[in-house]
């Protein structure tokens, strides 16, 4: 039988795959309800083997001495352990330890670290007595599903996505890549739909944690959102539209996730402190003091500090084109000053309520070639677009993930192994 990943890259094996997964996913069930996990410290009778999950307070030399090690034998263990695996110190609530012996009388001969559910670090003791590391990495159980939700009356897009399953991280980074696209103020809905492909990991038919984003989908008012994670011929991921267009854009319409809006673009508002009305060349999102601000695109601060009307502010160079303005804050960030080249996302000041103000809030521009635009309708440039053979890669790759889509909605409790 041909591997159930091929569903990403093979049209004809979308059903088997597809029916294969269910029939994996209901012996995956079986063994997690079979399966339990010891806490503590617990025997195999069989392999002659102490498990001790570390606790607080335990440390590798309280550990090793409790199964009969000398101080030496301490000492070597530590060395071999540091510079074979990298790894000083244990973790609490997080780290399981292993000892094994060949007999139940016997010294210890191998002693296995499990720093996370992906990793074995493995200590074994040879003919000669030296102590010996290998590292050896787990093989995730990596499968994909699909979950789909709906914008019900007074729900935000975080309560409409917890009501359809979808775990808070996943939930976090659809946010952040349907910001690139949307206003979350203004073009969520009642009634409009909107669903999401992401990977969940396993390991001996228990879930570990969650993976990548595959793929979204949400209806806005401007038209239907889809983004698509792919790997290029180079071995970089993106997110790309359903035409293979870059869906990551080098500036974020909304830098502050789940702000609401309190004032928006115009060339016309009443001004709240000075009376009088006058253009209003930003949008203003409403947030607490000390909230953090992240820089909405890659660039270099050019400018930095007070005035009357925008308070502490912060301005960023992006390109050519485009600059972005944050204004009002409370402070800045530690090491912003001008001359800083600052990454999309990284913290570069935080929301107070300086300057021209009635609260805390988030003043926030965009320059394009000198003039102020609106940040919730202009057009924003990809940060890569695919090329002529990987877009032709990616349509068909698309075209069989939406195939493979399409049978997961209608089956909910199905999934795709990936």
């Amino acid at each position: 039988m041909k591997k159930a990943k091929n569903i990403l890259n093979m049209r004809n094996l979308v059903h088997v795959v597809i029916i294969v997964a269910a029939f994996l996913a209901g012996i995956a069930a079986a063994l997690v309800i079979a399966k339990n996990s010891g806490v503590g410290i617990h025997n195999d009778s069989d392999s002659h083997t102490v498990v001790v999950d570390v606790a607080s307070g335990d440390t590798l030399t309280s550990l090793l001495t409790d199964q009969g090690f000398t101080t030496a034998d301490v000492l070597v263990i530590a060395d071999v352990l540091k510079d074979g695996a990298d790894i000083s110190s244990l973790r609490a609530e997080r780290d399981k330890i292993e000892f094994i012996r060949p007999e139940p009388d016997a010294d210890v001969s191998q002693i296995v670290i499990i720093p996370s559910p992906w990793r074995r670090v493995e200590l074994t003791c040879n003919d000669a007595g030296d102590w010996e590391c290998k590292t050896v990495d787990i093989e995730r159980d990596t499968r994909a599903v699909y979950r789909t939700g709906e914008i019900m009356d007074g729900d935000s897009f975080y309560l409409a996505g917890a009501r359809a399953g979808i775990p808070d991280g996943i939930l976090a980074e659809v946010y952040d890549l349907l910001a690139f696209e949307m206003d979350f103020e203004r073009d969520v809905r009642a009634g409009q739909h909107f669903s999401v492909l992401y990977e969940e990991n396993f390991s001996d038919g228990k879930k570990i944690d969650n993976g990548r984003v595959l793929a979204v989908q949400f209806q806005a008012l401007r038209g239907n959102v889809q983004m698509y994670r792919f790997r290029k011929d180079d071995g970089k991921t993106g997110y790309y539209d359903e035409n293979g267009n870059g869906a990551i854009k080098s500036l974020k319409r909304t830098p502050i996730n789940n702000a609401r809006i309190t004032s928006s673009f115009s060339n016309s508002r009443k001004h709240p402190v000075l009376g009088y009305t006058r253009a209003h060349k930003g949008v203003d999102f409403r947030a607490s003091t000390g909230t953090p601000i992240p820089a909405a695109g890659a660039g270099r601060v050019v400018a930095r500090g007070y005035n009357s009307g925008h308070g502490n502010y912060i301005k960023i160079r992006h390109n050519s084109s485009f600059e972005t303005l944050y204004a009002h804050m409370s402070r800045f960030a530690k090491g912003v000053v001008v001359g800083t080249n600052v990454k999309q996302g990284q913290t570069i000041g935080y929301v107070g309520s300086t300057g021209l103000s009635t609260g805390p809030h988030l003043h926030y521009e965009i320059i394009k070639d000198g003039r102020h635009v609106n940040p919730m309708t202009v057009k924003l440039p990809a940060i890569s677009n695919l090329g002529r053979a990987d877009k032709e890669r990616f349509l068909e790759y698309r075209r069989v993930l939406d195939d493979g889509i399409k049978q997961l909605a209608q089956h909910p409790d199905w999934f795709i192994q990936m």
